[in-house]
């Protein structure tokens, strides 16, 4: 028997395979955007804790109870300017004196000379990432 082409079956075996490979790489770039997005999210969020990283380090060590409890929605620059563009975004800033001896152990108000500083930023009031340092007195 002398064949000129593919049997049906062979035909039909490469189309599954070629299917399959379709729904993995469209599975794949699904995938792909999602990470790529929460990759945006996440580095916008880091952006926005450092801008209150440097409000607050340009603040005096006395002032800085006056940031706590504080929410900024839209967000604010280093500058205490308006950041429209992540309007989406909110900073809530947390500041409390800590213990001197374990920074974790929360203290009354003045007495000690460390203070943590805790920034959570929300999209859409849903958490997406969070810093906490020490401000000494020094």
């Amino acid at each position: 028997m002398n064949k000129q082409g593919f049997t049906l079956v062979e035909v039909l075996i490469a189309i599954v395979i070629v299917g399959i490979a379709l729904v993995s790489l469209i599975a794949a770039n699904s995938s792909f955007t999602s990470t790529n997005d929460y990759g945006v999210k996440l580095s916008t969020s880091e952006f926005l804790i450092e801008q209150i990283r440097e409000m607050i380090t340009l603040t005096e060590y006395d002032d800085l109870h006056s940031f706590d409890e504080e929410v900024y929605s839209p967000p604010k620059n280093a500058e205490d300017e308006d950041l429209t563009e992540f309007g989406a975004f909110s900073q809530q800033i947390i500041v409390q004196n800590v213990s001197e001896s374990d920074f974790e152990n929360v203290v009354p108000d003045g007495s000690t000379p460390f203070m943590r500083v805790t920034v959570e930023i929300r999209l859409n009031s849903k958490p997406i990432s969070s810093a906490s340092w020490i401000r000494a007195a020094y």
